[in-house]
């Protein structure tokens, strides 16, 4: 199986590299720059794809010059915030114009045209699926505040559906991870129940999230997880 994953030099991206595939399988990660000593957990080959999606255009052409024939799992894992998202201090009339138009580039305009260049490859595979890394804050009622980064995250449920449409005959699986605040800090090499302490049940340790993919990807090709909710445990909006 050939899996790539996009957004991968560290946290949550890094604990895909490492975790989600297995002896035999090719795991290509994509960052700005190759992290230092990315191995993966269960003996996959690891490759790397350096690309800045902050630069769109170049960042998609470098993937597709680059991408494998065929990929079976493309994860999507990119997503920017404003500068004070997720604090007191958020204030959506202090975002800068600027800022705001960075955060769409790299949430909307590249994942648009990344997946453009690699749907081909994906949809070489008799697996072709597409995992797009969300968030709770695009849920309805959500409870956050911030406009950019929870606007760019319903975007990506729009992506989904549309995808899902548009490509059904051709068996294209489309999942969305609506993700709940995460413990980026502990790594997979950290014992989970360590990792799932750290915040007393306040933030989803990465590998859960992880779990969650291996459980996506040994389905069979009847069946798919169309959306995966997981918030933490005593996160008060939910």
């Amino acid at each position: 199986m050939h899996i790539m994953v996009i957004g991968a030099s560290k946290g949550l991206g890094r604990a895909l590299v490492e975790g989600v595939g297995t002896a035999g399988d090719t795991v290509v990660g994509v960052s700005r720059q190759r992290p230092h000593s990315v191995q993966s957990e269960n003996g996959a080959t690891v490759t790397w794809v350096e690309a800045d999606m902050s630069h769109p255009v170049a960042a998609a052409d470098a993937l597709a010059a680059a991408a494998p024939h065929a990929i079976d799992v493309l994860i999507y894992n990119v997503g920017i915030w404003e500068a004070k998202a997720f604090s007191e201090d958020y204030n959506f009339l202090e975002d800068s114009d600027d800022s705001i138009q960075q955060l769409v580039g790299v949430n909307i305009t590249a994942t648009l045209l990344v997946l453009k260049r690699l749907l081909p490859h994906v949809l070489r595979s008799d697996k072709a699926q597409v995992i797009l890394t969300g968030s709770t804050s695009a849920l309805r009622q959500s409870g956050r505040p911030e406009v950019a980064f929870g606007s760019s995250k319903f975007a990506l449920n729009g992506m989904a559906d549309s995808l899902r449409e548009g490509f059904r005959n051709q068996g294209l699986k489309v999942s969305v991870l609506q993700l709940g605040y995460l413990n980026t800090e502990d790594t997979l090499s950290v014992p989970v129940s360590e990792a799932a302490a750290r915040d007393e049940g306040h933030t989803v340790p990465v590998h859960d999230v992880v779990s969650v993919v291996r459980t996506m990807l040994s389905l069979s090709d009847a069946s798919f997880m169309r959306e995966v909710l997981l918030p933490a445990r005593y996160d008060e909006r939910f």
